[in-house]
């Protein structure tokens, strides 16, 4: 293909690093151009002004007004109803999917003393910890990778939580105090997952990216953005899930917590010939399955 792909990203290192990660992975002539978004400007809790979609809004825009080619996105912060005329075009391999947790007081979460402060911008994260350590206190904490890192340094927090998968890209897996096992803390639905966004009507981008696509994480994100769009999930809601290919199977497992960690629904299934439609189906009707049965015990969006 003869045309030029421009790749549209937001700056921050782990966004860059991603954008850089396709670069390198596409056939073709292409070029990094770096947007703004919402969410790199706000400096209180994303609930307050919209969620997670603020990360993504201004490079959809870009795409639909064709100023870039390719949107690169970490899935987790992609909402699960897609702006009209795009779509997913590609995932790449998942990275790690578990939380890390970082502290320079304690080497592993059950050794935090009693009351020890945990500074968390995730709803989802802060309700599981409640619902094992009620005694922590939280406290709000945003930022990029470093920001954070540094904010702990400076004792602004006892311990914080990050996702493996950005530190490993970013070169600082050795920062991981705990990797935390997806038994103790279900991650974030599509967390460590990168997606490559595209209008649904170019194909020559279509072409481009179609070989970087991988199947075995493509089918697991659709379960898990399938159970957290029947859940209408959002930064307000604290929503788990995680899917694996195995033995030729889809294995899976959701969660829908109360924010004070009181309560948790959860549902486990497996897929023994797995496919995106099967996937997709399944994903929605055990998130259906929640909702319900959670009723008004849950508060879905305060």
């Amino acid at each position: 293909m003869q045309r030029k792909l421009i790749i549209g990203t937001r700056g921050s290192p782990l966004a860059l690093y991603q954008a850089k990660l396709v670069e390198s992975l596409l056939g073709c002539e292409s070029e990094i151009k770096i947007l703004k978004t919402s969410g790199d400007s706000i400096k209180g809790d994303l609930k307050e002004f919209g969620g997670k979609g603020l990360f993504t809004k201004e490079l959809e825009d870009a795409l639909m007004e064709d100023r870039i080619d390719l949107a690169v996105h970490s899935m987790k912060d992609v909402p699960t109803l897609g702006q009209d005329g795009l779509l997913i075009g590609a995932v790449l391999e998942r990275e790690d999917p578990r939380d890390a947790f970082m502290s320079y007081k304690a080497s592993t979460l059950a050794d935090l003393p009693e009351g020890a402060i945990v500074g968390s911008a995730s709803i989802r994260r802060r309700a599981q910890l409640a619902a094992m350590r009620p005694d922590i206190e939280f406290k709000l904490l945003r930022g990029n990778v470093g920001t954070r890192l540094e904010k702990l340094k400076n004792e602004d927090c006892d311990a914080t939580f990050l996702a493996c998968a950005g530190l490993k890209r970013l070169g600082l897996e050795a920062l991981i105090t705990q990797a935390i096992d997806t038994n103790l803390m279900l991650p974030a639905p599509a967390q460590g997952a990168i997606g490559i966004e595209i209008r649904n009507t170019d194909k020559d981008a279509a072409a481009a990216i179609a070989p970087l696509n991988h199947a075995d994480t493509d089918l697991a994100i659709t379960a898990e953005r399938a159970f957290l769009r029947a859940l209408d999930g959002s930064c307000r809601t604290p929503i788990a899930a995680l899917a694996k290919v195995l033995d030729g199977g889809l294995n899976f497992r959701g969660e829908v917590i109360a924010k004070d960690g009181s309560i948790c629904f959860a549902r486990t299934e497996r897929l023994e010939v797995p496919s995106k439609e099967k996937a997709f189906a399944m994903g929605l009707r055990l998130g259906e399955e929640i909702r319900k049965e959670a009723g008004d015990r849950i508060k879905w969006d305060e």
